[in-house]
């Protein structure tokens, strides 16, 4: 028996239609049968993602995170066998095993930072009470202001006579 993914991939490609496309949102994925039992088991169900993809300077942030944290638990992790082997290594270590904790701790807070700053940017639209909301009317506001005071600022500012053809 095949599997969907299979059979979406063999499937010659409709009028109008990307190849490879999937045919709606779920897509199930059968294994064969138990011996005997005639039914097809399901394997997975692929479902549309619930939350969104996380914006790119707070990806690179939480990469740059995790990336981080990693290499200082490796760092950490050769202190302590250093240090119970009595190497004279142990104690170089265990100081920038303390320093690496401090990168990583700076390196968790830059992404929750990083996600602060972009929300407050770029705003979440459907909130009603969205930062980014109000900042974008308070923009909108200088904007018109600034806007109708040049209006009226060359409205005022008439030569002699403007309105007077001649005066003979």
């Amino acid at each position: 028996m095949r599997t969907a993914s299979k059979a979406a991939r063999k499937a010659p490609a409709k009028a109008g239609e990307e190849v490879g496309a999937k045919a709606g949102p779920e897509v199930e994925v059968e294994l064969p049968a138990p011996r005997g039992t005639g039914l097809a088991r399901r394997l997975w169900v692929e479902e549309p993602a619930i939350r969104r993809r996380m914006p790119d300077p707070v990806r690179t942030a939480a990469v740059r995170a995790v990336i981080i944290a990693a290499l200082t638990l490796m760092q950490a992790t050769v202190a302590f066998f250093c240090t119970l082997a009595g190497s004279w290594l142990a104690f170089p270590m265990v100081l920038s095993s303390v320093g690496s904790t401090v990168v990583a701790t700076w390196g968790v807070l830059d992404v929750w930072v990083t996600r602060q700053v972009w929300n407050q940017r770029n705003g979440v639209v459907s909130v009603p009470s969205s930062t980014a909301r109000q900042l974008r009317r308070e923009r909108r506001r200088a904007r018109r202001a600034a806007r109708a005071a040049e209006r009226d600022g060359a409205a005022r500012i008439r030569r002699r006579g403007a309105g007077k053809l001649s005066e003979a």
